[in-house]
C-alpha cells in the first residue's frame, strides 16, 4: 500500500463479520492489518454497530478479542446502545479529533447530541451494568453453543459452528467434504421458524449460515426451546431430502462424526 500513488485514507471492518457469515478473525490479524493502513497514512475503523457493548461475552468490545495491545483510531456504535431507539455514535482518539478539528471541516448534525436519546443511551449502560448481560452473553452464549454441537452430531446439514458469546453462525452444507452451501435449506428453516413466531436470517455470500444474535437477556430456556424447534425441522427437512450421517454406530461407541454425507435416493 506504501507504494501507491493512492494514498490510503481508512480501513473499516466490522470486529467480528456479521452479515458476512459470523466469521470471527484470527488473533492478531487486525494489529497487522493496522500496522499496514497506518503505514500508508490512514486509520483503522472498528465498526461495533452489531457485536459491542457485551454481546461476545468476555469483553464489553469485540475488537478487543484481538488483544488488550489493539486500539483502534475510530469505533462506529450503535444499535444495542439505543436498545430500539434509532441512535449511535463515534469513538475516536484525541489525535484524530485534533486534527479533524484543525482541518477546518466542520461537522453538524440536526439531531446530534440531543437529551433524549443521551437519556436512553446512558439508561441502556446502566441495564447492561445492572443486569450482568455482558456475562449472561458469556453463559447462555457458551450454552446455546453447547446445544448447536449436539445438533451438528445428528444432522448432515450442520457444518461448522463459530462464534462468541451470543454472535454465533451456524453454517449449512450438503456435504461437509465440499462445502456445498445449503442455501435453499436454510430459508426452509428460517421459514419454518418464522411460522412458529422466531425469527432468524441467513447471511454469508451464499446466505446459507443461520446467524443467532438475539437479544442480550436471552436465557437457557429461550436457547432450549429454538435449538429444539431447529432440530425438528432439520429432522424432517433431511428426511424428505434423504439425507443422514454414515457410521451411525461409531457416533453412538463415542466416536466422531464423519466430515461427509451419505445421500439416499429419495422421492420428491
Amino acid at each position: 500500500m506504501c507504494s501507491s500513488l493512492v494514498q490510503i485514507a481508512a480501513f473499516i471492518a466490522e470486529s467480528l463479520q456479521s452479515c458476512g457469515g459470523q466469521v470471527i478473525p484470527p488473533s492478531g490479524y487486525f494489529q497487522k492489518v493496522a500496522e499496514h493502513v497506518r503505514q500508508a497514512g490512514g486509520v483503522f475503523i472498528a465498526d461495533e454497530v452489531q457485536v459491542g457493548f457485551g454481546r461476545v461475552g468476555t469483553h464489553f468490545w469485540a475488537f478487543q478479542l484481538q488483544g488488550e495491545d489493539f486500539v483502534p483510531d475510530i469505533v462506529t456504535m450503535g444499535k444495542p446502545i439505543g436498545n430500539g431507539h434509532p441512535m449511535s455514535c463515534v469513538v475516536t482518539t484525541r489525535e484524530v479529533a485534533e486534527a479533524f478539528m484543525s482541518s477546518g471541516m466542520e461537522y453538524f448534525n440536526t439531531f446530534g447530541g440531543n437529551p433524549v436519546s443521551c437519556a436512553i443511551g446512558l439508561a441502556v449502560l446502566d441495564v447492561i451494568e445492572k443486569e450482568d448481560l455482558q456475562g449472561n452473553a458469556l453463559r447462555v452464549g457458551s450454552y446455546l453453543t453447547e446445544l448447536l454441537e449436539k445438533q451438528r452430531e445428528k444432522h448432515p446439514l450442520v457444518g461448522d459452528i463459530r462464534g462468541c458469546g451470543l454472535f454465533v453462525g451456524v453454517e449449512l452444507v450438503k456435504d461437509r467434504v465440499k462445502l456445498t452451501p445449503a442455501t435453499a435449506e436454510a430459508q426452509e428453516i428460517i421459514y419454518n421458524l418464522k411460522e412458529q413466531h422466531i425469527l432468524l436470517s441467513a447471511d454469508g455470500p451464499h446466505r446459507n449460515v443461520l446467524k443467532f444474535k438475539p437479544p442480550l437477556c436471552f436465557t437457557k430456556e429461550d436457547a432450549d426451546l429454538v435449538v429444539e424447534k431447529i432440530d425438528r425441522i432439520l429432522t424432517d427437512l433431511e428426511k424428505a431430502l434423504g439425507l443422514n450421517l454414515p457410521n451411525t454406530a461409531n457416533l453412538e461407541n463415542g466416536g466422531s462424526p464423519s466430515l461427509y454425507l451419505s445421500v439416499s435416493s429419495a422421492k420428491h
